[in-house]
């Protein structure tokens, strides 16, 4: 992600360049000021990077936060004024001027909705799974897929979690499922009155729960205090407590007379860190995962990253792969049928349902927020998936 960032404020610092030069004599000392003032803002969230790598020792709740807003103001006061400062770089019409300025305005609005409004407009997006591998005694079984908490970076976490935990209540889930990042560093996101709100999420069966990349203690810069293994035993400690099956590479059934489906989890694998957010196939064996799970019998895999299916898929024939992880990057716009996002980028896979050979992969686009506190049209997403039988 950082790369993103560098080249954008690279690109809009020579933009500022040109549009400065454009109205103010170069050699003065006005324009050194004002081009000066322009660059530091501009590469305001490489400069904080480098300033933390320097000097802290470790990456704590507080500093994620203070990250956040850094890159909250950078949208605001550097993405925003590129389009006036690229219209006046390249043209000396006023009309084109006042057309970047009243872009910049949008855009300045957006992000502050984005960050006041849709940050926790939850939305429910509601999935029907067809399959003649379902026993017809789960015709209708409700999951609710939430993922992506990042709690650590929630401006109100208590607040927004209940908030969540009664939107999927009253959705009367057989089972929910959660595909990965609770936290944002370290287990001790989860703190007493958050641990008594994770509480209040009920469901009939089951909580199904993975471990996600941020889970795995990988951004913990301190790894001598709190080493990334104890992080994430803790953190599957607390989620035990709460009653949640913390799935590690391993299968469970959910039983309904007679009948069954089987529920498998997969971990975050360590060997896709590098890998995690670029196009990129990495090869993960899973045959141990899947080794005694019947092959006739309904499955559905849990997996942060959605990048696994086409290994999963590789390995054994689940029915119905559930993953988050991409959060659509948190901008997203729909125009007609069709939904861009920067994730179409990186991604083969970023969002929705996908169907390959009657074989489902759902993403869901994650409820927290990292990196900025905003969510550009990429509403928080809470899904209820309903199995049907099919005959």
């Amino acid at each position: 992600m950082i790369w993103i960032i560098a080249l954008c404020s690279i690109a809009i610092a020579y933009a500022d360049f040109l549009c400065i030069r454009r109205i103010v004599d170069c050699r003065s000392l006005k324009f050194k000021v004002i081009i000066s003032i322009l660059w530091v803002i501009d590469l305001m969230p490489l400069i904080f990077s480098a300033i933390c790598f320097l000097l802290t020792s470790d990456n704590p709740t507080w500093l994620g936060i203070v990250s956040g807003w850094i890159n909250f103001i950078y949208m605001i006061a550097v993405i925003a004024h590129a389009p006036l400062s690229i219209a006046i770089a390249t043209t000396s019409r006023k009309w084109i001027w006042c057309l970047g300025g009243v872009v910049m305005g949008i855009a300045i609005w957006i992000f502050f909705y984005s960050m006041i409004k849709t940050r926790t407009d939850y939305q429910i997006k509601r999935v029907v799974i067809e399959s003649a591998k379902l026993p017809k005694e789960f015709d209708g079984y409700r999951i609710v897929q939430i993922s992506d908490l990042h709690i650590g970076t929630m401006l109100d976490a208590e607040k927004e979690i209940e908030e969540i935990a009664e939107i999927c209540n009253s959705l009367q889930p057989d089972m929910i499922a959660f595909t990965g990042d609770l936290v944002n560093i370290r287990y001790s996101e989860v703190n007493k009155p958050i641990f008594r709100v994770l509480q209040k999420f009920k469901y009939k069966d089951r909580l199904y729960s993975v471990i996600g990349n941020h889970d795995i203690g990988t951004y913990i810069k301190d790894s001598i205090s709190l080493t990334p293994e104890a992080n994430t035993e803790r953190l599957i400690e607390i989620q035990n407590r709460l009653g949640w099956s913390v799935f590690d590479n391993k299968t469970d059934y959910i039983k309904r007379g007679n009948d069954s489906i089987a529920i498998t989890g997969i971990s975050f694998p360590k060997a896709m860190h590098k890998k995690q957010h670029s196009s990129d196939i990495v090869e993960i064996g899973l045959e141990e995962i899947y080794a005694t799970v019947p092959k006739n019998i309904f499955n559905i895999t849990l997996s942060h990253i959605p990048k696994l299916w086409d290994n999963i898929l590789a390995t054994y024939p689940a029915d119905l792969t559930l993953a988050g992880h991409v959060h659509a990057m948190q901008m997203a716009v729909k125009i007609g049928n069709w939904r861009l996002s920067p994730s179409r980028l990186l991604y083969k896979r970023w969002s929705g349902l996908y169907d390959q050979n009657g074989y489902y992969l759902y993403i869901n686009d994650g409820i927290g927020y990292a990196m900025y506190p905003m969510r550009v049209g990429a509403r928080p997403e809470i899904t209820l998936l309903e199995l049907k039988s099919r005959i």
